[in-house]
């Protein structure tokens, strides 16, 4: 916008012209993913200490203060660029405290949807915006790109205040020792009275994974590497994050005005308006391919489709298309523009929203806030590499660094089918458990858990399992059948029981 660059770009006092240096534009845009890397990993620590509903008030509230930062910017580029930074530590922490009260609150039936939300809404904002600058580019004066900024102060405003009348996260409240108010928050959330029989069977399935981690002992930090199949779902959940970054749906945002100027479209605020607009529209349909299809289809479907798409943008861009007047070559400029929206279409119905919803029921509730944290910064930290170098790659390679992405999405195929659980319709403690004992993950929608099941009250039976001193194995006392046993020590096991062990890291 034409007043925004007169006040922070650098102006030529022959030509009036006014652009940002690649260095200043670098930094206002990437303080912001820097903000966001900080904000998820410091995000972990205050939502297990305050809870998940005021960590999201306190950091929406944070977030204001960056965004008043930003609209009180008169001509200092730092202020704005810092405003950003402020405003990126806010949204980080969110990113991570969002899914994780939204797994955590939700029936196992819809938590897929429900935690896919996230995403949906997230496409909606940025539509929104899309829609906000469109209107607000023509205005004269610092009103155009204030009123844009200025607005995002209302949405947390209303995030800030509206999270503290809904109930805290029932899983939190009942590991704080708070029986009742979990039991008054998940029939709340439920629409269930508080000793319906769903209610109780969820609450005893929380106490038996709490009681399992208490018989274990002390759990330090670095137990999400050395605890039960930690490291596996650690990486796991790191490596999913950072695989939605590197589908490249931000490459095709990028390329996107270059692209529809071939069919003679140049507004770049119209075209960020159909881009988003399909983005939303395909992020809905997600929602109902999620909880038909399971994660895994899903996931791999979008991926190999993803795959397709970059193979025909890379090479029509870089073989057919005129770099230097897209408009001279329509016909593959049209191509582009379809393979675009073919891809947006499988990343916002897949990676897009299901990315979330697996990382958030992933983990054991003892390291979800530390574990979402450190996933959720691996998706923040390849935002800002991928951004921040984009414009050098392409200026060596043009289209052709399509074909990282599609290697990228290649891979990420076969990551989903040898190493995802489907999670479809399954508890958190569950899922949980199909991942300490080395579910295989191919055959893993097929698993039936009912060998475990305990008689009458339909529980996966683990509560005969603890955790061995140094929490990076889970033990079995064949002769504790259905009760948690209080305590284990190593002579003790060797007169009494057989120990078993289930699973090494």
């Amino acid at each position: 916008m034409t007043d925004f660059k007169r006040r922070f770009a650098e102006c030529n006092s022959q030509t009036g012209q006014c652009t940002f240096s690649a260095a200043r534009q670098g930094t206002i845009v990437g303080l912001f993913s820097i903000g966001t890397l900080i904000g998820s990993l410091i995000a972990a620590p205050i939502a297990d200490r305050v809870g998940r509903r005021l960590t999201i008030s306190a950091c929406a509230f944070f977030f204001m203060i960056g965004t008043v930062l930003e609209i009180s910017s008169e001509y200092d580029w730092v202020q704005f660029a810092m405003g950003r930074f402020v405003g990126g530590l806010g949204i980080g922490a969110l990113s991570v405290a969002v899914p994780m009260y939204q797994s955590e609150s939700t029936p196992k039936m819809l938590r897929g949807v429900i935690v896919s939300s996230y995403q949906l809404f997230v496409t909606l904002g940025i539509w929104l915006a899309y829609m906000i600058n469109y209107g607000t580019e023509t205005l004269e004066g610092s009103q155009s790109w204030r009123i844009t900024n200025g607005l995002s102060f209302l949405w947390a405003l209303l995030l800030g205040i509206s999270i503290l009348g809904l109930p805290e996260s029932p899983r939190y409240a009942y590991r704080q020792g708070r029986e009742q108010e979990a039991r008054k928050n998940m029939g709340r959330l439920y629409k269930l009275a508080p000793d319906h029989p769903v209610i109780n069977a969820e609450i005893r399935e929380i106490q038996e994974k709490l009681d399992a981690e208490h018989v274990g002992g002390d759990h330090p930090w670095y137990e999400i590497f050395t605890g039960p199949r930690m490291l596996y779902r650690t990486l796991l959940g790191m490596v999913l994050q950072a695989g939605q970054q590197l589908t490249g749906a931000n490459y095709f945002f990028y390329y996107g005005t270059t692209v529809f100027s071939a069919t003679g479209l140049s507004n770049s605020y119209v075209t960020q308006i159909i881009l988003g607009s399909v983005n939303v529209g395909s992020t809905v349909f997600g929602l109902w391919l999620i909880e038909h299809s399971g994660r895994r289809k899903a996931l791999m479907g979008g991926a190999a489709w993803m795959f397709m798409c970059f193979l025909v943008f890379a090479f029509v861009g870089h073989f057919k298309l005129n770099h230097e007047n897209p408009a001279a070559t329509p016909q593959a400029g049209a191509v582009l523009v379809v393979f675009s929206c073919l891809f947006i279409v499988a990343f916002a119905a897949t990676w897009g929203p299901l990315v979330w919803a697996i990382v958030g029921e992933l983990y054991p509730a003892r390291y979800r806030a530390t574990c979402m944290g450190l996933a959720t910064s691996s998706n923040w930290l390849f935002n800002f590499l991928i951004g921040f170098f984009t414009t050098f790659i392409t200026g060596d390679i043009d289209y052709l660094y399509g074909l990282v992405f599609a290697g990228c999405c290649f891979a990420l195929f076969f990551i989903v089918y040898f190493f995802v659980i489907e999670s479809k319709d399954r508890s958190l403690e569950e899922i949980d458990t199909m991942y300490v004992l080395h579910v295989n993950p191919i055959g893993s929608a097929k698993w039936d858990s009912s060998q475990l099941m305990r008689d009458g009250d339909g529980l996966v039976n683990t509560d005969d399992l603890y955790l061995q001193s140094g929490g990076n194995r889970f033990a079995k006392d064949e002769h504790s059948a259905h009760e948690m046993v209080p305590a284990h020590d190593e002579n003790a096991q060797a007169s009494s029981s057989r120990a078993v062990d289930i699973e090494k890291v």
